[in-house]
């Protein structure tokens, strides 16, 4: 079965493709002892102590090789992302602001569990990044298809394409461009896509879906025979500046 297809025979019913995740007995475990316990936990402390709980929340948000890092994400959540120089704020790797948008006690302290972002909509995430972690373990470029295509609607620029190693990937992919373009000046890169496809056409669904059948065709194409390359380092991505998140925690402690 070929990367398009693959594609398509998730996302067709993907009301029945999380289903049938949520169905599968560790992730019915992990989502029931996530449900039941989110919301009594009131305060930062409380939700890096339960590591079953912000192991779940991290995997959600695709931080899930991060979770060994409680010290950064406890100075993250507690600075919050209201200032603009605030710590997750800082962080070149947007994923670091939507988990403490997500689980904002900087705003709301004890209020922050009963709302639909760190309740519900986590568990929503966590299936949908678990489908796409299955997806991958079969055919890499069905990840980076699914990946692209929940993240689309958010592009608002090329800028946000290059913040993103997977979706970076998948535009170079689909252009036909090498990935040691990925080394070339960053505003170089943003003109040679920008002559090449409209962002614009990211929003619009059945241009994305013909951007991505373009995608998987291109992968097909580089990946004779079904090889691959492993595409994992794309979405574990510990150093978001490109330094340890041990200096990166010294730097911001210096900053204070």
């Amino acid at each position: 079965m070929n990367t398009y297809t693959s594609y398509l025979l998730i996302t067709r019913d993907i009301g029945q493709s999380l289903s049938r995740i949520e169905a599968q007995p560790m992730v019915s475990r992990e989502t029931a002892y996530y449900r039941e316990n989110i919301e009594k936990v009131k305060t930062i402390e409380e939700f890096v102590a339960d590591d079953r709980l912000f192991r779940y929340a991290m995997k959600a948000h695709g931080l899930e090789d991060m979770a060994y890092a409680k010290a950064f994400m406890v100075k993250a959540l507690k600075e919050g992302i209201d200032e603009e120089d605030s710590f997750a704020n800082k962080l070149t790797d947007p994923r670091y602001k939507e988990f403490v948008k997500t689980f904002n006690f900087a705003r709301y302290g004890e209020e922050t569990t009963s709302f639909y972002s760190p309740t519900t909509g986590t568990v929503n995430k966590y299936l949908r990044q678990t489908l796409e972690e299955e997806a991958g373990r079969q055919n890499e470029g069905v990840r980076l298809a699914l990946y692209f295509e929940r993240k689309a609607k958010d592009i608002d620029s090329f800028y946000d394409v290059l913040a993103d190693a997977a979706l970076s990937k998948v535009v170079r992919t689909a252009l036909g461009l090498p990935d040691l373009l990925a080394q070339a000046d960053i505003d170089k890169q943003v003109e040679l896509f920008k002559e090449r496809i409209d962002i614009a056409d990211f929003q619009d669904p059945e241009k994305l879906e013909d951007f991505l059948k373009r995608f998987t065709a291109m992968w097909e194409a580089n990946n004779p025979g079904g090889a691959q390359n492993s595409i994992a380092a794309l979405f574990t991505r510990p150093a978001a500046f490109g330094v340890s998140t041990d200096v990166l925690l010294s730097i911001a402690q210096m900053r204070k």
